[in-house]
């Protein structure tokens, strides 16, 4: 395969990661990584490092119109960025000395969990006012926007929040994701902060959890610019187009359309992982 045709393999591929991951809020290296190791044959660890400069990118551009819109709490996401950072660097430390196939699996089992997520129902906590008390320690409670006016909400558990974070970030580190599933269940289940709110402060910290990651990577020589580059301009191009048509198009039944194309690839992945073809 010559040059020009893997790169638009790849910016094509990355194009369609970035519209539909946008529109489902999963992050477009659930499909690149998948796509990059299973149908072009590429080391997984230079895949991996290829998604994490694309979460650096995706993350950067849309977290900035969140925090315009005060949706995003940025105390929150400060303080959970402690863990995130730390064990994301951790999680890319280990991974060199993970067998590929073992990561393969690893990877599957955490988009099999993504789909799920992705298609359960919602729980809003908008109405909780009873705050913990290291909430109101760290100041992390907050409001938000909504179309009745600017809404308080209050946070809870915070540390078995900051412990979830600190597997999100290893997971990151580990296989090049955003972890967004993992990040929204440790702020919408455990902190019981709105859905909304969680959401757009999960995005928010992926940007850097994955430049923490990114470091490490970049050491071991395991980004290359062949491949990080039109990966990260076809996702970013993506997830702008789709974070337009988000506020036109109800997504639930893409959603389910999606999680089932996820479950194919996480099955292919495992197989793949465990028959040791990666």
């Amino acid at each position: 395969m010559s040059v020009l045709l893997f790169t638009i393999i790849v910016l094509i591929g990355a194009f369609l990661a970035g519209l539909v991951g946008s529109l489902t809020g999963l992050g477009g290296g659930v499909i690149i990584i998948p796509l990059l190791t299973l149908v072009l044959g590429v080391d997984i660890h230079y895949a991996i490092g290829a998604s994490i400069i694309s979460v650096i990118a995706t993350s950067s551009g849309s977290a900035a119109a969140y925090v315009k819109e005060g949706i995003t709490n940025i105390r929150i996401g400060m303080f959970l960025e402690v863990a995130t950072t730390i064990s994301a660097i951790i999680g890319a430390i280990v991974t060199v000395f993970i067998n590929p196939s073992y990561i393969a699996v690893i990877f599957g089992l955490i988009l099999l969990f993504s789909a799920a997520m992705m298609i359960r129902k919602k729980v809003d906590h908008s109405d909780n006012d009873t705050s913990g008390k290291l909430a109101v320690f760290f100041k992390l409670n907050g409001t938000y926007p909504t179309e009745g006016g600017i809404k308080k909400y209050a946070v809870h558990n915070v540390i078995g929040g900051f412990l979830m974070m600190f597997v999100a970030g290893i997971i990151s580190g580990l296989l090049g994701i955003g972890s967004g599933a993992l990040k929204v269940i440790a702020m919408d289940n455990i902190m019981r902060i709105p859905f909304k709110v969680s959401t757009t402060t999960s995005n928010f910290m992926m940007g850097v959890t994955a430049a923490a990651s990114a470091i490490v990577y970049l050491h071991r020589g395991q980004i290359d610019p062949g491949i990080a580059m039109p990966v990260t301009v076809g996702v970013l191009l993506g997830a702008t187009i789709g974070s337009k048509i988000l506020v036109k198009t109800k997504t639930d039944k893409l959603k389910v359309v999606f999680a089932v194309v996820v479950t194919f690839l996480a099955i292919q992945m495992i197989y793949n992982g465990l028959s040791g073809n990666l």
